[in-house]
């Protein structure tokens, strides 16, 4: 490890204050939907990636996971800022959005990679993969959207597996039983039910190949010394096709 008393001032830093009845860790495990064991461990990767930001002399990227415990810290103003960053680490580890497009979106991807080799080496292990999505996974599982659960039901979209199924069984079956029916039944009516079957096909397929586009849902990071130079680490999360 490149620099063990920073990992350790890092390690120790304490994200929940003391007395009070909604920690950091139970809003990171609300807002997500996470239970408290894996909340615990995504902060440890937090903390794992700043470190990185703060050691690496090269782009870098956090994993989806790591970037929320990231964002919501970063809405606790004194406790990064002055606390963490002012007194722990003395950096300025600035959140930057993308700038959205190709290059951008192909840049962030290689960040990643690149974040994975720095983490082996400095911490002598592979990230957690139930934190660290490989690439495409990290880059394509993104499309996310802020729901107010009071007013909405919330229900799983079917596995691709699942998806491809009900395809074959609308072309393979349905259709042609249709079809069949059709000679001793209203033939206006079973035309109509192909239409809608093959509509519900289409909504399927564009729902299952649906990927993020480059709409600003990447996050960036930059540093800065005490001097106000800008040194080490940009690093991203990104989506795009």
């Amino acid at each position: 490890m490149t620099n063990q008393k920073l990992w350790k001032k890092i390690k120790e830093f304490n994200l929940d204050e003391k007395d009070i009845d909604f920690t950091f860790s139970q809003r990171l495990a609300r807002d997500n939907n996470w239970g408290l064991d894996f909340v615990n461990d995504v902060i440890i990767e937090y903390k794992k990636f700043i470190y990185l930001c703060c050691v690496s002399d090269q782009q870098i990227t956090p994993s989806d996971s790591v970037d929320q415990a990231w964002h919501l810290h970063l809405t606790y103003t004194q406790s990064y800022w002055k606390k963490f960053c002012g007194e722990t680490i003395n950096k300025e580890i600035h959140h930057n959005p993308t700038k959205g497009g190709l290059e951008e979106k192909n840049k962030f991807s290689d960040c990643y990679d690149l974040t994975f080799e720095v983490y082996k080496s400095e911490f002598n292990n592979i990230p957690p993969d139930a934190i660290w999505l490989n690439n495409k996974r990290r880059f394509h599982e993104i499309n996310f959207k802020r729901i107010n659960t009071d007013s909405f039901w919330l229900i799983k979209k079917p596995s691709k597996n699942y998806i491809s199924g009900f395809k074959l069984i609308i072309i393979g079956v349905l259709i042609p039983t249709l079809f069949i029916q059709a000679e001793n039944s209203s033939s206006a009516i079973y035309f109509f039910i192909i239409i809608a079957a093959i509509i519900l096909f289409n909504f399927f397929n564009d729902r299952g190949n649906k990927k993020g586009g480059d709409s600003g849902c990447s996050d960036g990071c930059s540093h800065f010394d005490d001097s106000g130079c800008s040194s080490g680490c940009s690093g991203c999360g990104g989506c795009g096709d």
